[in-house]
């Protein structure tokens, strides 16, 4: 114990400050380095070790602060979904879920088969067949999800083109009645607070062709996760299809109308190929033509859009 607390002296690193600290070598580097006068293996190094209050740690995330406005908004954006619930209006969480490759690529997980998917040792865009962006919408009052498959860029007017669909689908159908509908979004991304496509395409391509007032709250800054859309859709349909190349588009929405949980989930998946083209600038005088009326509080998150006057 002696000799391996001395060689530990010169061998552990951190903060001089706290208690924290590490080791650089390896627990078979150590009793290779103890010697001959000293022998014994890794796993009795590992011991000892523990004894003298080492343990494996991972890295933990605690540097950084929140967004002084986070809980503001978080009470707003609660507030109004449950105003919203209240009166039976139509409240979706949406979000845009990690691209896929189309073609024989590995996919995280495990299946049980007699032999394992051969697939290709570099994940390659030249390799694939396509590329597949599944943006999600999650309906809360009838625990149901809807995936709009893009094949080519995820901008805002493809955002707007998937809650379009859902709207004509399903989402009339499911509330005839509704004067407006109520989006939760994250703050980033092609539905973020700042792109001003997101709002031109919501404007002309939802709210003026059908006449709902669209009400959009932003998830705070860095809190995504919290984001319905993620766990009680996205979660679901990547372990439905883990360890499942997607050779096809087929295949893909295969797994996806198959999804479901023991709570009830319902999803139902179409495919877009339609073609998004990246970098439309919006102009001051387009951007002048909005009816966006910002909300009293914090405003750059929470906006409502009607429709145009005729």
């Amino acid at each position: 114990m002696t000799a391996l607390r001395e060689l530990m002296e010169d061998e552990t690193v951190g903060d001089p400050c706290s208690t924290l600290k590490w080791k650089r070598k390896s627990l078979r580097q150590l009793s290779a380095a103890l010697g001959s006068a000293h022998p014994v293996s890794s796993s009795t190094v590992g011991r000892l070790l523990d004894e003298l209050d080492y343990s494996r740690k991972v890295n933990r995330k605690q540097l950084g602060t929140s967004h002084p406005d986070r809980d503001e908004q978080f009470q707003y954006l609660q507030a109004q979904k449950k105003a919203f619930l209240q009166q039976s209006y139509p409240v979706i969480h949406i979000d845009a879920k990690k691209r896929e490759l189309i073609g024989a690529f590995k996919n995280a997980g495990v299946v049980w088969c007699r032999n394992p998917h051969r697939v290709n040792v570099y994940d390659f865009r030249s390799l694939a067949d396509g590329i597949a962006i599944p943006y999600g919408l999650y309906d809360p009052t009838h625990n149901a999800g809807f995936v709009f498959v893009g094949t080519s860029a995820e901008t805002g007017e493809f955002a707007v083109d998937a809650i379009s669909w859902w709207w004509r689908t399903y989402g009339q159908a499911d509330y005839p009645d509704a004067p407006k509908l109520l989006i939760l979004a994250d703050g980033g991304g092609s539905n973020g607070h700042r792109p001003r496509l997101w709002k031109y395409a919501l404007q002309y391509n939802l709210v003026n062709p059908t006449g709902l007032a669209v009400t959009v709250c932003h998830y705070p800054t860095g809190a995504s996760k919290w984001n319905w859309v993620e766990h009680r859709l996205f979660g679901p349909i990547s372990a439905n299809w883990a360890g499942e190349p997607l050779t096809s588009y087929s295949k893909m929405l295969g797994f996806l109308n198959a999804t479901t949980t023991q709570q009830g989930l319902v999803v139902t998946a179409t495919l877009s190929k339609t073609i998004y083209k990246t970098g439309i600038k919006i102009t001051n005088e387009q951007m002048a033509s909005l009816n966006l009326s910002k909300h009293s509080t914090l405003p750059n998150w929470n906006y409502t859009i009607s429709p145009n006057p005729k």
